[in-house]
């Protein structure tokens, strides 16, 4: 399964599914395909926010829109480098632009990465 279809099946994980897996010897198969699909994509996610530049990068979206500009001095890096990880995020499915005039700006576009992303903000940034 290419990555950008990975991203866009619309399955999701579910923690009680995987509880019960333990509960229930007996789970169908379908069900153990369906929580493998699920477990397949969040790892996919996982790998993609792996990166510390992808995810400074998609940090940065979740508060608001910003152009590659803006994004270039977020990061402090090369224009090339932050175009590189942003072209990955885009074949990954985690964002995606619109171009007007000269100026291209990003945007999150799977709305399960937000939640995922603040949590690790309050996790790893809070000030407590």
């Amino acid at each position: 399964m290419s990555r950008v279809n990975m991203f866009q099946t619309g399955i999701h994980f579910n923690i009680e599914m995987y509880w019960a897996v333990w509960q229930d010897a007996e789970m169908k198969d379908s069900q153990l395909d369906q929580m493998d699909a699920a477990a397949t994509e969040a790892a996919a996610i996982m790998k993609a926010l792996s990166n510390p530049a992808r995810l400074r990068l998609l940090c940065a979206l979740v508060p608001q829109d910003r152009s590659v500009s803006d994004l270039i001095e977020i990061l402090d890096a090369p224009q090339a480098y932050v175009s590189n990880q942003l072209a990955r995020l885009r074949v990954d499915g985690l964002v995606t632009c619109d171009r007007e005039g000269r100026t291209i700006t990003y945007r999150l576009r799977d709305d399960r990465v937000r939640p995922v992303l603040e949590r690790l903000y309050e996790v790893f940034c809070s000030e407590d």
